[in-house]
């Protein structure tokens, strides 16, 4: 590929939860209360086993993840999945929710460079609408995502380049995709994305986000205008 191939970064997706927003430990406390409700686990090691499993996976489709711990238990996971979105929307919505700090102005300033922006997220839409309003977000990005019909969360493509095609960007090799779990990597690669960029503020440590094939490393989105200057 040429320089004249390469379009300078025009569009952002980001992911949510680790990335643009604290997490504080909420995904495990919610899947606490989908075991308690689903009873997916059978004995305290069992349970250990599990959160580990949600750990190691996050940033997928929530409900995809259910439908593993369940052995295909249809019924049981969305049981489980309903259970875990309406426990942490009810965080969120107690105000167990903050952005990441510097995520905001990131957000408006990419905008007021003519550079779109994309928030993406493993949660059902009602749980991302709700941390949107808790923190303002509502128009803050020019598209967000979630997994539903016709649309597969990660690790899966399928959301950056939506993204890609409602924002009317030039290319992939003008996307750049951050996130901070190895799925958020994954998909930014399957995606074609110019950009694929792990940050150190959620579930996944360097190593792990490096293994998987991010293209940088970053302590936070704070970090990312730099970047953006340097690959452009």
């Amino acid at each position: 590929m040429t320089t004249s191939d390469t379009h300078p970064i025009s569009l952002v997706v980001f992911d949510m939860a680790g990335t643009t927003v604290e997490d504080r430990g909420l995904v495990q406390q919610s899947f606490a209360a989908a075991d308690e409700h689903a009873g997916l686990s059978r004995d305290e090691q069992d349970r250990a086993r599990m959160l580990t499993y949600v750990t190691d996976t996050m940033g997928q489709s929530k409900i995809d993840v259910f439908r593993r711990l369940s052995g295909g238990n249809e019924e049981q996971a969305q049981s489980a999945n309903k259970a875990f979105e309406d426990r942490y929307g009810q965080l969120v919505r107690d105000g167990h929710c903050s952005a990441i700090p510097g995520a905001a102005d990131l957000l408006h300033d990419l905008r007021s460079d003519g550079i779109k922006t994309a928030l993406t997220t493993g949660f059902a839409h009602e749980t991302q609408y709700a941390i949107l309003d808790a923190l303002g977000w509502r128009d803050i990005a020019d598209v967000v995502l979630c997994p539903g019909d016709g649309m597969r969360g990660r690790p899966f493509p399928d959301m950056p380049l939506t993204a890609l095609l409602r924002t009317s960007a030039p290319s992939v090799q003008a996307m750049l995709v951050v996130g901070d779990t190895t799925s958020d990597i994954t998909s930014g690669l399957r995606s074609g994305a110019r950009v694929v960029v792990g940050v150190l503020t959620g579930a996944h440590d360097a190593d792990q986000l490096r293994a998987a094939g991010a293209t940088h490393i970053l302590e936070s989105v704070a970090d990312l205008p730099s970047l953006i200057d340097a690959v452009n």
